[in-house]
């Protein structure tokens, strides 16, 4: 299986320019790539996505420091984001702290900040946008 990849999709329900915004202006996050559903070559089958959806996002490429995912605003208004984590890995208190009261604004702390036995600092959140959030600090966090 060598060069086999798992990357993360995420469908936002209609929310997907707000979610780019929010994580751009959070945590970096770059697009790659993106495009809507009115421009694809391919228009979609009649009825498959809600009206009103040919400008939402039809598929888009980010970038968060050196991972890389794919969001969409899906063909649902009602996203289920449920089973899953993503775990941000930092390599400062101050630097995690920062981003968990950002990640977390018009969301939910699950566990708020603390040190445990793996990491002087780890917090569980869900985001705005139904996102499950892990921030860790860690100190050998790959570049």
């Amino acid at each position: 299986m060598a060069g086999t990849s798992v990357q993360p999709y995420l469908f936002f329900g209609g929310r997907c320019d707000e979610a780019l915004e929010f994580y751009g202006r959070v945590l970096g996050a770059q697009v790659e790539f993106l495009m809507r559903f009115g421009e694809s070559p391919d228009p979609p089958p009649p009825g498959s996505i809600p009206p009103g959806f040919e400008d939402k996002v039809m598929h888009a490429a980010v970038q968060i420091g050196t991972t890389h995912l794919f969001v969409s605003d899906g063909c649902d208004l009602e996203p289920k984001f449920e089973g899953f984590s993503l775990s941000l890995a930092l390599t400062s208190e101050d630097e995690a702290h920062k981003t968990f009261a950002e990640l977390s604004d018009g969301g939910q702390v699950q566990m708020p900040l603390n040190k445990t036995f793996w990491s002087p600092c780890f917090g569980m959140l869900v985001d705005r946008f139904g996102i499950s959030w892990m921030i860790n600090v860690v100190d050998d966090c790959p570049e």
